[in-house]
């Protein structure tokens, strides 16, 4: 008689269930490994370059008035007044200027962080330093009612090493991630229930009573 496709799949998952558990979490970790590897050796690299500006007071003004206008500049740089200007100098588009430029600032400092992130090192220059510039004309257009002047503190220079994750990191993660979600598989499989033609479990009949015990009774 040949098996039907019925029994084949009833047979095959008979034979995963006899599997030990650690073979699914082994499954995840390979399979995580594989696409966490292939994701980090095939997404091209991005690299990150940072230029820095900084706020000056001028007599009129104090260096508590610098650092309060410099997290202004840091919210206002990357909006499309600065960047409509920085684009001419970057060579990109407003969009791209939008989705690849961060800043940053620090309380404790009058300083503004500029940085852009691309898949070339030499555009990422020229996309910190594009917008630096911009920022530094904005500023200086309405320094004599801010009495306080930003300036260029520190130019973006290129990159020498990828900001983006390795294969060797991407990999690490990725077996993290699948061991992680087979073990999650383990804890969520349904538990083994008695079917309808297992046996019963026969309950325990206590012995006869020995001769000793009857004896001591009376």
């Amino acid at each position: 008689m040949t098996d039907t496709p019925t029994r084949r799949r009833l047979l095959s998952a008979a034979r995963v269930k006899k599997l030990p558990s650690w073979s699914v979490l082994a499954a995840g970790a390979l399979a995580g490994t594989l696409v966490g590897g292939a994701y980090g050796l095939f997404t091209p690299a991005t690299y990150t370059a940072t230029s820095y500006v900084v706020a000056v007071p001028t007599a009129k003004s104090t260096p508590e008035a610098a650092r309060g206008f410099a997290q202004a500049y840091g919210r206002v740089a990357t909006q499309l007044a600065v960047l409509g200007d920085a684009q001419v100098w970057a060579g990109v588009p407003v969009r791209t200027l939008q989705e690849q430029v961060r800043t940053a600032t620090s309380p404790d400092a009058p300083m503004v962080a500029v940085s852009a992130t691309s898949t070339r090192p030499g555009l990422a220059v020229d996309m910190a330093n594009a917008v630096s510039r911009a920022l530094t004309q904005h500023a200086d257009h309405s320094k004599n009612n801010t009495q306080v002047q930003l300036v260029q503190f520190s130019r973006a220079v290129k990159p020498s090493s990828p900001t983006s994750a390795s294969p060797t990191v991407t990999a690490l993660v990725g077996a993290s991630a699948g061991g992680l979600l087979g073990g999650l598989a383990l804890l969520a499989r349904p538990r083994r229930t008695r079917r309808e033609d297992d046996p019963a479990p026969v309950p325990s009949v206590p012995g006869p009573a020995t001769a000793a015990d009857v004896h001591g009774q009376r």
